[in-house]
């Protein structure tokens, strides 16, 4: 099999996501031993299984019928350094659980001043966006549906756990 821009894009994005993991993976260890505690953590698979078979999706299922949207991979790409911003604005808080540190303060710097959870805004962008710029509707319309779905619930998990810090 002859890799194309879709498959190359695809064997990117995980190797930064697999990076992102081990970090977030340290920085989750941290934290609980710090005394940190994880919330909401059985609906976190339904998320691996979600951005792995996007991932899967765009490797196996986008042809390389016509060339992809370089403008759309350039936007994609300029999300990549606004996510670096959002990790590295929570720092040693950021993990891809809801993990919750007692008396650590709320990050309120970078993205932070203006959003609760750019993180997840930055996400919901990126899951259609990829596919959309190799032509794969279907793909895009498919995950990006399934990934807000999965959000609206996290958000409201996250939100609750949050909440009881924010009235302390």
């Amino acid at each position: 099999m002859e890799l194309g821009w879709a498959q190359w894009t695809a064997l990117v994005v995980a190797g930064l996501r697999l990076a992102e993991l081990v970090y977030a993976r340290r920085n989750l260890a941290r934290l609980i031993a710090r005394g940190g505690q994880e919330h909401g953590a059985g609906h976190y698979p339904l998320f691996v299984l979600l951005h792995g078979s996007w991932l899967l999706a765009l490797f196996f299922l986008v042809h390389e019928a016509k060339a992809p949207s370089l403008s759309l991979l350039a936007v994609f790409a300029a999300l990549q350094v606004v996510r670096v911003w959002i990790i590295a604005s929570l720092g040693p808080y950021w993990t891809t659980r809801i993990v919750t540190l007692p008396d650590a303060p709320l990050v309120r710097r970078g993205p932070y001043r203006f959003l609760r959870h750019p993180n997840y805004l930055l996400v919901a962008v990126e899951i259609p966006l990829l596919p959309f710029a190799f032509g794969a509707w279907d793909i895009a319309v498919l995950f990006g549906a399934a990934n807000l779905a999965l959000l609206a619930y996290r958000i409201h998990v996250e939100e609750a756990v949050l909440q009881e810090r924010r009235t302390l």
